[in-house]
């Protein structure tokens, strides 16, 4: 018990005092699965507005793909990246793989999904309250995926906080393309893994302190978007 007491005090002091390779980490952390989080919203984003929207052949397959993505195990994620990125994969003359590009591939191939699939179920629920309106007023598909895209602005923030919160928790997919070199593509899940196999307990306990943190933000602000939009929606019923 005395060990863990010990162990926590060293790793709260890690964070205190700023330790430079803590900051290295957390930094790398945040700017994969931020950088991530963009590029899955820009695909997100509007492919789940026009499933919802839109009515074409193939869209049944589309959905029940899109869900099973959602599901995707991140290692098999990580073997897709890793084999398109390698030297004797298709993209493999980027060589992008063990670099910070290729864990953001990653992820981005991870999240979209998700940021997807509650993009459809949010707008296709807005669309059939609108659709009448829209039509009387003859807006056009393009229109009408604009209107109801910052109409649902509120929720559509609390799907890209889901798909950041997965992002930063994701260990499989970086360390498969990203190797958790030191100094370059080591982030706060793969260094945790790294340093508790190393008997390094209070590294890694600080590093999970700040993991945990962050992820108590992302719900913190999950649970404030959410009363946001429940309050604005009262106000314009």
């Amino acid at each position: 018990m005395n060990e863990i007491g010990q162990a926590l005090s060293i790793a709260i002091d890690l964070i205190r005092k700023g330790d430079p390779d803590l900051l290295e980490i957390v930094g790398l952390s945040l700017r994969v699965s931020l950088s991530a989080l963009v590029l899955a919203c820009l695909i997100g984003y509007p492919v789940g507005a026009m499933l919802a929207t839109l009515r074409f052949p193939g869209r049944g397959l589309l959905l029940i793909f899109m869900n099973t993505l959602m599901g995707l195990p991140p290692v098999v994620a990580g073997l897709l990246v890793y084999l398109v990125l390698s030297r004797a994969g298709p993209l493999g003359v980027l060589e992008l793989l063990y670099t910070p590009g290729a864990m953001i591939i990653a992820q981005t191939l991870l999240i979209t999904p998700i940021v997807a699939a509650l993009t459809h179920q949010v707008i296709e629920d807005l669309y059939h309250e609108y659709r009448d309106l829209l039509k009387s007023m003859r807006a056009n598909p393009w229109q009408r995926l604009v209107t109801l895209l910052w109409d649902a602005r509120f929720s559509l923030l609390t799907a890209a906080l889901a798909g950041f919160g997965r992002a930063l928790a994701e260990v499989g997919a970086v360390m498969i393309v990203g190797g958790n070199i030191n100094h370059y593509t080591r982030v706060m899940t793969s260094a945790i893994t790294l340093s508790t196999a190393k008997g390094e307990f209070e590294f890694a306990l600080a590093l999970g302190i700040i993991l945990f943190a962050l992820a108590l933000l992302v719900n913190a602000a999950l649970l404030s978007l959410r009363a946001q939009f429940t309050r604005w929606s009262h106000h314009h019923a």
